[in-house]
């Protein structure tokens, strides 16, 4: 029997601007019963048809509406949608390697696609997407014939779904290193260990723009597998990335050795102590890059992560070369593009240096944000020119 979803008055405005979440505090009544992970249909208070999506009880998103027409979910429906999705991106340009589906954006909620060269990988994170894997793989077999797929699914919001955390290959053979072109760099990408699905594709645009700031001496902190510090060494006398893991520092060094580099330098640590240190033995770069973890994943970490943000840009901003420049980033939706600027104006009026502010980005275009939801906006790069 198929479930239909009423909502509270009002609560529908936000589903129909085009919104996804539909959340269970916001539900009147349910009609109907089906188990968890199939499609439900949702309403407004006075019974218009919002859409459909995927229905899960044990998760607080009770639906994420993804059909808003008559559609059925079948292997046709998710063929389009993907295609449609890849044509975007190649419509940009993009070929080697990006991210072909951004769930929500993509009107494929909780679905992350993402294409290293010859290989894929997925991320599932929602019951409804999980159920529907394998026709999901037929249709990235179908579309791209790829080597490989391989599944990250190992990420903490599943637990929310009533899902484990999972790693796995999903078809074909995945190797220890998917290789990709980047910025005209190789890159040796770990899927199977490396942060998220292997590497920051969001970040891709960004690195090009860095290279123009990144002459003389630079640190690269939270360097991860060395996205800007590969990028950087194109133009830099020495580039010194550091990280707190060593399986990185290792990607980190493969990756210099795939494109010929000597100038770079690798340096494990816990980076606020190295910053610290630095600034102890007033050593100084020519470039400081800050590129950490989301330091806040929920609202009410928000406060502490603003701590720990202004803690590693204020340090950064005391060991950067009169003239020099910081590149900082955060990749926490919860940490707004406005705190964000706040945060760094008050690290600068603390840090006894004239600050001007040179160039503002965000996520890369395969990654794009849906203004009706902010969670979708999330990165934000700042070049700071220290003075």
């Amino acid at each position: 029997m198929s479930i239909s979803i009423y909502l509270k008055k009002g609560e529908e405005k936000r589903i129909i601007s085009g919104h996804s979440w539909v959340y269970a505090n916001e539900v009147a009544k349910i009609e109907g019963k089906d188990k968890n992970g199939s499609l439900a249909s949702v309403y407004s208070s006075d019974g218009r048809f919002i859409g459909k999506g995927y229905i899960n009880h044990a998760s607080k998103i009770l639906v994420r509406v993804f059909i808003r027409g008559n559609e059925i979910d079948d292997k046709e429906f998710y063929l389009k949608r993907i295609s449609d999705a890849d044509n975007y991106r190649l419509k940009l340009g993009y070929s080697d390697n990006y991210r072909v589906v951004f769930g929500e954006a993509d009107n494929l909620p909780a679905l992350i696609v993402d294409k290293y060269g010859e290989y894929l990988v997925i991320q599932c994170l929602s019951l409804g997407i999980d159920m529907r894997k394998d026709l999901i793989c037929d249709c990235l077999k179908e579309i791209f014939n790829p080597k490989g797929i391989y599944e990250r699914s190992d990420v903490a919001v599943r637990k929310k779904e009533g899902l484990n955390e999972i790693k796995q290959v999903l078809y074909g053979e995945i190797p220890d290193y998917c290789p990709i072109t980047e910025n005209g760099v190789k890159m040796l990408v770990d899927v199977k260990n490396g942060q998220k699905t292997g590497y920051f594709l969001d970040q891709k645009e960004n690195r090009f723009a860095a290279r123009k700031y990144c002459k003389g001496e630079v640190l690269d902190c939270f360097c991860n597998s060395g996205g800007f510090s590969i990028n950087a060494a194109t133009v830099a006398d020495t580039v010194y990335s550091c990280d707190i893991s060593e399986l990185a520092l290792k990607n980190v060094r493969d990756n210099a050795e795939a494109n010929g580099f000597k100038n770079i330098k690798t340096l494990q640590g816990d980076v606020f102590e190295v910053l610290r240190n630095f600034r102890k033995e007033k050593r100084q770069f020519d470039t400081v890059i800050l590129d950490p973890p989301a330091f806040c994943k929920t609202a009410d970490e928000v406060k502490d992560a603003y701590r720990g943000y202004k803690d590693i840009n204020l340090t950064a901003m005391k060991i950067v070369k009169s003239g020099g420049y910081l590149i900082t980033c955060s990749c926490s939706h919860y940490m707004s593009a406005t705190l964000f600027e706040k945060m760094l104006t008050e690290a600068a009026k603390e840090s006894g240096r004239q600050v001007r502010c040179i160039e503002i980005k965000s996520q890369a275009p395969d990654h794009p944000s849906l203004l009706c939801a902010e969670e979708t906006q999330y990165l934000k790069f700042f070049v700071l020119n220290i003075i």
